[in-house]
C-alpha cells in the first residue's frame, strides 16, 4: 500500500453518469442499481404514502423499526437522504484533524470532505495485494478513517476483524456498507456492533430495492455521534415516500426477500466472472474474489473497449475516476444470466473492434 496526497480525479463522476441523455438506449452494467426493482409490493407501500404528503414527515416509525432490525436502541439510527447525505453530515458535523480515506472506493465520502474544507490523505490499496486492506497501512494518528466494505468498485469484502482493527480510541472509523445486503447472509457486517469504539455504519436502500430517485439510507452510531449529525441535518430530511420506504424495506418479508435476491446475484456474478475469465488470452484480468453485486476488471484499451461497448448498445462504469485505478479499468454490474450472456457477446465484438 501507499498513501497519496494528490488529487487529479473526478470524484464526482458516478456511473449514473454513463447513462444520461441517450442512455435510455442502453443496457446498463454502470449503476449498481439491482434492476428489475422496486418490486410491486414496494412501489404501492410508496404509492399509499402519498395521501399522507399534506404532513410533514414523521421519522419515528421507520427509525423505530431500522433500529428493531439492528437490535440496536433508536438513538444509534439517524435516517438520512441516501447514504451519500450521510458523507455530507460526516464531513460537516465531526471534529478531526487528519482524515484518510482508503481507496479505491466510492468517491462521494473524499468529496464531501474536501467541499467541506478538510485535507484527505489517500491510502491505496494494490492490485497485487489484491485490494485487500491492511489496518497497519493506516497512519496511526488518523482520527477519521473511511472504508467500504464491500468495496465499490474492487468487489472485496474485508473480514470484520480486520475492519475493526482499524478502530482507536478517538477515532471516527466509518464503514461504507451499502451494498452488503447483496452479500449472502451478509457475511462480515458490521453494522448493530457497539463494542467497537468511534464506529460509524452507513447503510443505503436504494441498492437493493431500486430506491435512488427516492433517497433513504441510514446511519448506526454512538448516541452523542448521531445526535452530532442530527444537528447538522435541515428539518423533515427525510421524505414521507422514503420514509413509507425505510419502514418497508426492513419488516422481516423484505429481509428475507433481499438474502433470497442476495444468493441469486452471487450466482448471476459467477456466471459473469466464468465469462469474463474467458478473455484472458486478450489480457483482461478480473479482480478475485468479487463478492459485491459488481465486478472490477483490468484490459488493454479499456477506454476503446468502453466507447466500443457503448456503440454495441451496453454501458459499463469507467475506472479513471477512482484514486488508485487508471484507464485500463472498468467496472460492471452483475445482471442476470440472459443480459450477461449478451454482453459478453458484445464484448467480443468490442474487444475485436478496439484491437483494430
Amino acid at each position: 500500500m501507499r498513501t497519496d496526497r494528490a488529487e487529479g480525479h473526478d470524484l464526482r463522476h458516478h456511473g449514473d453518469a454513463e447513462v444520461r441523455d441517450d442512455g435510455a438506449r442502453l443496457t446498463d452494467l454502470a449503476v449498481n442499481v439491482r434492476a428489475d426493482t422496486p418490486p410491486a409490493w414496494l412501489r404501492e407501500r410508496i404509492a399509499a404514502s402519498l395521501t399522507g404528503l399534506a404532513a410533514y414527515p414523521d421519522g419515528r416509525a421507520a427509525r423505530a423499526a431500522v433500529a428493531a432490525r439492528h437490535e440496536v436502541p433508536e438513538a444509534r439510527v439517524l435516517l438520512t437522504a441516501g447514504a451519500a447525505e450521510a458523507f455530507v453530515l460526516l464531513a460537516r458535523a465531526l471534529t478531526f484533524r487528519h482524515a484518510v480515506v482508503v481507496h479505491p472506493q466510492f468517491t462521494e465520502p473524499e468529496a464531501a470532505l474536501r467541499d467541506a474544507g478538510h485535507a484527505v490523505e489517500r491510502v491505496l490499496l494494490r492490485e497485487e495485494d489484491g485490494f485487500r486492506l491492511d489496518p497497519a497501512a493506516v497512519p496511526e494518528d488518523a482520527d477519521l478513517v473511511v472504508v467500504g466494505n464491500p468495496t465499490n468498485p474492487t468487489s472485496v469484502l474485508h473480514p470484520a476483524a480486520t475492519v475493526a482493527e482499524l478502530a482507536r480510541p478517538g477515532r471516527t472509523l466509518v464503514v461504507d456498507e451499502a451494498f452488503l445486503d447483496a452479500v449472502p447472509g451478509e457475511r462480515e457486517a458490521l453494522a448493530g456492533r457497539t463494542d467497537v469504539p468511534g464506529l460509524v455504519v452507513l447503510r443505503s436502500l436504494t441498492k437493493t430495492w431500486g430506491l435512488a430517485g427516492l433517497r433513504i439510507g441510514y446511519v448506526l452510531a454512538a448516541p452523542e455521534t448521531i445526535a452530532d449529525l442530527e444537528r447538522a441535518q435541515p428539518l423533515w430530511p427525510v421524505s414521507t415516500p422514503a420514509l413509507a420506504a425505510a419502514l418497508a424495506c426492513v419488516e422481516p418479508r423484505a429481509l428475507a426477500e433481499a438474502a433470497h435476491a442476495a444468493h441469486r446475484v452471487a450466482t448471476d456474478r459467477a456466471h459473469l466472472v466464468a465469462g469474463l475469465r474467458e478473455f484472458a488470452p486478450d489480457g483482461l484480468r478480473v479482480v478475485e474474489p468479487a463478492q459485491g453485486p459488481f465486478v472490477l476488471v483490468r484490459m488493454p484499451r479499456a477506454a476503446a473497449v468502453r466507447r466500443h461497448l457503448r456503440d454495441l448498445g451496453f454501458a459499463v462504469r469507467r475506472g479513471d475516476t477512482f484514486p488508485g485505478l487508471g484507464e485500463e479499468w472498468l467496472r460492471l454490474a452483475v445482471r442476470d444470466r440472459a443480459t450477461v450472456n449478451s454482453f459478453l457477446q458484445a464484448l467480443d465484438q468490442a474487444v475485436t473492434l478496439a484491437q483494430h
